[in-house]
């Protein structure tokens, strides 16, 4: 059972019709009791980082997701989900993220306007790590994106993919049994079900 975390904000309802598709099954929920009891856990994203933490924490779900990744079991981190595992981001200065993992969360540089921002659209990914979320799937395979900040990890040994957009983005990272891809896998195709069929084998199934 994988728990898909309601936070408040974002559109669960693809990456839950994402993961039916694959026959997994999952639940949405904002209560700590179900979350400690799945054996996988998603946060997707969408919106801006305030709002988001603001969210998680007046519902206390920012608590529960770091007790949750205390236990080791496997978590997914999808787009704001990834900067959110962050201890802040340029969008919202003074915000303080989950601080799980250590990197910057900055604006696309965008200085001679030949860039559309937000970055909307497919792109390749250079895969550094081939297990994990990306078992069977070839590098430089497209991705798709919605998002306006990127990641630099502070350590680049946690960088599972990286892709470029006017600067290399930190576009997935694998620390422990943390994953998060700044890209939508639900929203990927083939490919993205893949990751997605990836992660929840990595929770030992689907059932």
């Amino acid at each position: 059972m994988i728990a898909v975390i309601d936070y408040g904000a974002g559109n669960l309802q693809s990456v839950v019709k994402a993961l039916k598709y694959i026959g997994c099954d999952c639940i949405i929920t904002d209560q700590k009791k179900e979350l400690m009891k799945a054996d996988g856990a998603i946060l997707p994203g969408v919106g801006s980082f305030a709002d988001a933490m603001e969210c998680m924490n007046n519902s206390g779900i920012s608590d529960a997701v770091k007790e949750y990744i205390s236990t080791e079991k496997p978590f997914l981190g999808i787009c704001l989900g990834l900067q959110l595992l962050f201890s802040g981001s340029e969008e919202s200065p003074g915000v303080k993220g989950l601080g799980l993992l250590e990197g910057t969360i900055t604006k696309i540089p965008n200085a001679d306007g030949t860039l559309k921002i937000p970055h909307m659209g497919w792109n390749s990914l250079n895969i550094c790590q081939t297990d994990g979320i990306y078992k069977g799937i070839e590098d430089q395979s497209y991705f798709y994106f919605v998002h306006s900040y990127y990641l630099k990890a502070a350590d680049e040994n946690i960088v599972s993919a990286r892709t470029n957009y006017g600067v290399t983005i930190d576009a997935s990272v694998s620390s422990g049994n943390i994953f998060a891809t700044q890209f939508h896998p639900e929203k990927s195709g083939k490919v993205g079900l893949q990751v997605l069929n990836n992660f929840v084998e990595i929770t030992g199934g689907k059932n």
